[in-house]
């Protein structure tokens, strides 16, 4: 894709780069009014059964994932017009998603700044290593990356990991805004979780909040995981790497049923977002169906999106992640010659 035709495509995604104060309203009331309502449901349910508590529990988690889209939209600046007004409502979000609001969105934008860039790698991203950078590890490095990249350690201790201990502690760049956020975040969710322990007995809390915050937080790390770790995504070094290209090769757009969709605030269409974050999710799907050039972006389900679980290396000769078992055969024999890529009429390239 020429120069030209990125600056374009991102020109036509301008006009959805605003906010609606009655949507932005409105998305706050059909998303955290209904987590109240639902965590206090199961709470009740606990006199029942928690067979009955379990699955409400697991509906409150997707209204929790639901949160943590506004908290993201505000860490761009795109849920409200007012600085300020980002900044409050993410901390509030932040503690109900047990993120901090000033950390996150400073490893977010590197992010978004540096997504498909092989010489960028490390932060606010999901670990990739290339078929020669695995090659030439150690025993133990590549030992250490089969434990991190196993679905069992990154979905299920993940989310452990990540909300619980490693959102408490600040990065060693981070500013001084930065480090009162984190500890302030922090404080708030020890106070509100000592509050809610109190009001309904700390067993009770545990039984309902342990699998809203599990759930929620592995449907977090899974749909993340996603919308970049696909077959043929995009990767490139930085004297190749281009942002457009990153944004609507790089990043995929998952269909999901309208009511995951609405669950998951749009996030399915990540391509959008990625060319553009200063959309709200709200107009995301607007945004996509109004550029057809964004609607040739790769294209995955809730089947196809299984096949990403053994996606582990990506292979910079044939450009397309390989499995740990695929590995074992580029050891044995030459890389194959690359397939050829052709550029299709909106300027992206594709197979023939």
């Amino acid at each position: 894709m020429s120069r030209a035709k990125e600056m374009a495509l991102k020109k036509e995604v301008t006009p959805y780069e605003k906010n609606d104060l009655r949507l932005s309203i409105r998305q706050i009331v059909n998303t955290i009014l209904p987590l109240f309502l639902l965590w206090a449901a199961a709470y009740y349910s606990l006199s029942v059964s928690y067979w009955l508590t379990f699955p409400i529990a697991l509906v409150a988690s997707g209204f929790v994932l639901r949160t943590f889209i506004i908290f993201h939209d505000c860490c761009h600046g795109s849920f409200f017009k007012n600085k300020r007004a980002n900044d409050i409502l993410g901390t509030i979000t932040g503690v109900l998603t047990l993120t901090p609001y000033q950390q996150w969105k400073a490893e977010h934008s590197i992010h978004h700044a540096t997504s498909s860039n092989l010489d960028k790698r490390g932060v606010g991203d999901i670990w990739v290593m290339t078929v020669e950078e695995y090659k030439a590890a150690s025993p133990w490095g590549r030992l250490w990356y089969r434990i991190y990249r196993n679905p069992f350690v990154m979905f299920g201790i993940g989310p452990i990991y990540v909300f619980l201990f490693a959102y408490r502690f600040n990065r060693k760049a981070a500013r001084r805004k930065e480090r009162i956020n984190t500890h302030l975040t922090t404080a708030l969710i020890i106070a509100l979780y000592a509050f809610m322990s109190w009001l309904v007995g700390w067993q009770a809390f545990v039984m309902v909040q342990a699998p809203v915050f599990f759930f929620s937080g592995f449907f977090g790390i899974w749909l993340f995981y996603v919308q970049h770790q696909f077959e043929d995504t995009y990767f490139e070094h930085e004297d190749e790497w281009s942002y457009v290209k990153a944004a609507v090769e790089g990043s995929s757009y998952y269909k999901l049923p309208k009511l995951l969709q609405w669950i998951s605030g749009n996030i399915g269409f990540h391509h959008v977002h990625h060319l553009s974050p200063r959309v709200p999710n709200y107009y995301l799907e607007e945004a996509h169906n109004a550029t057809p050039p964004l609607q040739k972006a790769t294209t995955i389900t809730l089947r196809s999106s299984l096949a990403a679980l053994r996606f582990r290396l990506w292979d910079e000769e044939s450009k397309r992640f390989i499995s740990f078992k695929e590995i074992k055969s580029l050891y044995r024999k030459p890389y194959a010659q690359p397939p050829i890529r052709v550029t299709n009429q909106a300027g992206l390239t594709e197979k023939p």
